[in-house]
């Protein structure tokens, strides 16, 4: 993505668009515009796997100001023209934490972990925990990566996401393994959430912004 700044310090993309938006309203083209956010431990393969979705037809920065990697994308679902933003953690998960903005007005999630490194698992249940503090009703994905490496883990049954009604997909960063099947209907959750939103922490977050 190529940043350009305004004069009122505001930042934009190649194509004149606020890179920071509001997604509670259209962008300045009329687009409807989600945010799906992406967490896991460091090293899972979150941007490989979004990257592999994208491949050419994206736009990426690294926004220090968040430190996160936003990749902007542009798509229809159900015949609406709609701007999709995936929010990447560009490092910060090794703190174990993300700060509130992350989670911030987002309408879907994909939960990542590693088919090669059970640790990556197990630490699932905290981000999870730490998302619904935050987004307690958006539609949440789970993905197990590096299927090519480990072929044992395809189909194999995972308590965690049995657990919390989630649905999971074997995926492959590499060769692509279900990645296209795995976005694709991350991003027509998060438009359906957005036209029947049930999250309440947005209205919050914006008061205390407010004072």
């Amino acid at each position: 993505m190529v940043i350009m700044s305004g004069e009122d310090g505001t930042e934009k993309d190649a194509e004149g668009e606020n890179t920071k938006l509001d997604y509670d309203e259209k962008t300045s083209k009329g687009e409807l515009a989600v945010k799906v956010i992406c967490l896991g431990d460091s090293a899972v393969g979150k941007s490989k796997l979004v990257e592999r979705f994208l491949m050419d037809g994206y736009q990426h920065q690294q926004l220090s100001t968040f430190a996160l990697t936003l990749y902007r994308y542009r798509t229809k679902v159900d015949g609406a023209e709609v701007l999709v933003d995936f929010w990447d953690t560009a490092g910060q998960e090794r703190f174990q934490t993300m700060h509130p903005s992350y989670y911030h007005q987002a309408h879907a999630a994909i939960l990542v972990f590693d088919g090669t490194r059970k640790i990556t698992y197990k630490n699932l249940p905290n981000w999870y925990k730490e998302l619904r503090q935050h987004r307690p009703e958006i539609p949440c994905f789970c993905a197990v990566n590096k299927i090519d490496e480990n072929e044992d883990i395809a189909g194999k049954t995972f308590a965690f996401p049995e657990k919390n009604n989630i649905p999971l997909y074997y995926v492959s960063a590499s060769n692509g393994t279900n990645v296209v099947k795995l976005f694709k209907d991350a991003i027509s959750a998060a438009f359906q959430y957005k036209k029947n939103p049930t999250d309440f922490t947005d209205q919050i977050m914006e008061e205390l912004e407010m004072d």
